[in-house]
């Protein structure tokens, strides 16, 4: 199934019914009076948050919503039948925005969340409603109100705690699947990873968290190479980066005798870096403000030489504070080997703790945008 992040629709909510004009005739009852019922209230167009929905895939096939009209009062005082709601189910963490204005209208991050998006017509009154002292026989009743109707546009930002970035082929997808249940697919060529995935990393008896791996960043990302910006917005909730190192050249080139070897490597390395943080810039500057644990991969062979390792990661270190002017994680960079689970444990429990914090920190931090009107909204 294709992976479908953003969709425009239309949505209409059901005019009401008009008011009946009747009078009242009946054997032996002479002037009965008006007897006219009420229209039905037009349905309503209602958007709903549900876990079991992941993409936008049904927005493809269906771009219109109509909610039913209310039905016509008739006599002897029978309102009309309401039109029926229409319920839209949605996945969580879908905003909403009004398509011509880009407002934000809702930002669903719960599930069974719901928001009135269009308010059906109310129906309108038949004639038994405007009979007064003297005027006992109106020939009128109410027509029913419009519903309202909008042009949406909905976008699915997913929920994650970590979010995984890097250059294409760092071993992000092998980095997922080795710590969560995903399977992504894997391969050795670079973007084999089109759509974002998500994972639920165990890290203990009890504890979990969500981490999400998305297509590979390229330098120029925000100029369309590559696969361009379209999925940074998966990210934009998460409270923290992994910022995955490709480390292979580590062991092919600085293991080179001389220094100018491993100076290469380390200036190789702060250019991808940079390259990333980078275009993240380009996308939100708030990305730049996320914090990040640095991660070398692909290092299963270090027992041969770990004086060359730590001296690395003690200048990466350094030049990687002087970048985000944030103090390193203890440990970081990592080093790791996704394929073999080298070191993956360690990183697993850093991210816990550091995701435990942020939430003592900000115990209602989960973002909600809702509209001002209360009587639209139940969560």
């Amino acid at each position: 199934m294709r992976f479908i992040d953003e969709a425009k629709i239309k949505i209409s909510a059901g005019h009401g019914g008009p008011g009946c004009v009747s009078f009242r005739r009946e054997t032996f009852i002479p002037r009965g009076g008006p007897d006219g019922g009420d229209g039905g209230a037009g349905g309503d167009i209602i958007i709903e948050s549900a876990e079991q929905v992941s993409t936008l895939q049904d927005f493809r096939f269906k771009r219109i919503y109509q909610a039913p009209r209310g039905m016509h009062g008739s006599g002897a005082n029978k309102s009309g039948r309401d039109g029926e709601n229409i319920v839209i189910r949605v996945p969580v963490g879908t905003v909403i925005k009004d398509s011509l204005t880009q407002e934000v209208l809702i930002d669903f991050t719960e599930h069974n969340q719901t928001w009135v998006a269009c308010k059906g017509g109310r129906g309108g009154k038949g004639n038994s409603h405007f009979t007064t002292s003297t005027h006992q026989a109106p020939k009128f009743a109410q027509p029913g109100e419009e519903g309202e109707s909008r042009e949406i546009t909905l976008e699915l930002k997913l929920l994650a705690d970590v979010g995984i970035i890097g250059f294409p082929n760092a071993g992000k997808s092998t980095l997922i699947s080795r710590m969560s249940a995903a399977r992504p697919k894997i391969a050795d060529y670079p973007f084999t990873t089109l759509t974002p995935n998500l994972g639920v990393v165990q890290a203990g008896e009890y504890e979990t968290f969500v981490v999400a791996d998305i297509p590979g960043l390229v330098e120029g990302a925000h100029r369309g190479i590559g696969l361009g910006h379209k999925f940074l917005k998966h990210i934009e909730r998460t409270r923290l980066f992994i910022h995955l190192l490709d480390g292979t050249q580590l062991l092919e080139d600085a293991t080179r005798p001389g220094d100018d070897a491993l100076t290469g490597v380390i200036d190789n390395f702060i250019h991808r870096y940079q390259a990333i943080r980078t275009e993240l810039g380009l996308f939100a500057e708030k990305l730049l403000h996320v914090p990040e644990i640095v991660v070398l991969n692909k290092l299963d062979r270090l027992e041969s030489v770990p004086a060359l390792v730590e001296r690395a990661r003690t200048e990466l270190r350094q030049r990687i504070n002087a970048i985000r002017g944030v103090h390193p994680f203890p440990g970081e960079p990592f080093v790791i080997s996704a394929v073999s689970g080298y070191g993956v444990q360690e990183l697993i429990f850093t991210l816990l703790h550091e995701i435990k914090a942020q939430k003592a920190a900000q115990p209602n931090s989960s973002e909600k945008i809702l509209l001002p009107s209360d009587e639209r909204i139940r969560s």
